[in-house]
């Protein structure tokens, strides 16, 4: 079984009227089922209103199927005897860091959810240096989290996630909200992370470049898995992706065109240097 495992998991919410009557029910997720692998990077990517924050919070026990299952490192969600298993096996960070950090000085709020865990003060302390030189903050310690950028907030709430030793991170849109440099700062750090403390990483994110590192992409659409497969595989399918509203990064998108154009160009390229390399070769067989 892998660290994280689905079987049929379906999610309604209620829909209320004005007056708060339930007027019917809403499925954000229908029958996914899924198995990810432990130390394995996954991306999970959809439109707005795909279902893929629903089931994030699902792997968290935030949420809880309606009907089918969810395993989080053995352990089913639904079971309430289960819940602090679950959220000690994986660690959830969210889009907005104003909305996870909650200490007025970075070390303390990076100890809090190991404090909260029972951890003895002695091993708190060495837990929250070591998160925060993973994830590169640990001159900032003793800084009041206000003072920082959104890109170091965010890295800070990575190290209060990291500092609870899961076994999963999840992601849920962590750069939405950061400028390009802060983006490639968080994404740095997670990969890095992944390969020190081989924790698995569920990423949830609409930005394409974010996902090409990936072991394994999942699509979502109306609450369905709809595409899975490699970061190559699935960004070869350009026009599959854009039935389901979404891009596919920009040199992936040229090479496209270049085929289109009628130029040999291979299928599947995710990276400037690999447009680069195939055009050389074709300049050389000309």
């Amino acid at each position: 079984m892998g660290i994280i495992q689905t079987d049929k998991l379906t999610f309604e919410y209620a829909k209320h009227d004005e007056e708060g009557n339930v007027i019917g029910m809403n499925r954000a997720i229908d029958e996914v089922t899924l198995d990810i692998e432990p130390g394995s990077f996954v991306a999970i990517l959809g439109h707005n209103g795909s279902g893929k924050s629903t089931l994030a919070k699902h792997i968290n026990a935030i949420l809880v199927p309606t009907e089918g299952s969810m395993w989080v490192n053995g352990c089913d969600t639904k079971d309430p005897n289960e819940l602090w298993n679950v959220r000690q096996s994986a660690g959830m960070v969210f889009q907005n860091p104003d909305n996870q950090i909650i200490g007025t000085v970075v070390e303390e709020d990076v100890g809090f959810g190991p404090e909260n865990l029972g951890v003895p003060t002695e091993d708190i302390w060495k837990r929250v240096e070591d998160s925060l030189k993973a994830v590169g903050m640990l001159e900032y310690r003793f800084h009041s989290p206000n003072k920082l950028s959104g890109g170091q907030k965010q890295r800070v709430a990575i190290a209060g996630v990291i500092a609870m030793h899961p076994k999963c991170i999840v992601l849920d849109e962590p750069t939405a909200m950061l400028d390009p440099n802060g983006r490639k700062e968080v994404l740095r750090t997670v990969q890095e992370l992944r390969k020190q403390e081989k924790v698995t990483v569920v990423l949830i994110t609409h930005y394409m470049e974010e996902v090409i590192d990936a072991d394994l992409v999942f699509v979502m659409d109306e609450g369905h898995v709809v595409m899975e497969g490699t970061p190559r595989a699935i960004f070869t399918q350009v026009d599959e992706l854009k039935k389901y509203r979404l891009d596919v990064p920009q040199v992936t998108m040229l090479a496209d065109e270049l085929q289109k154009r009628g130029l040999a160009v291979p299928d599947g390229i995710l990276r400037t240097e690999e447009l680069v390399e195939a055009l050389c070769q074709l300049k050389q067989n000309i």
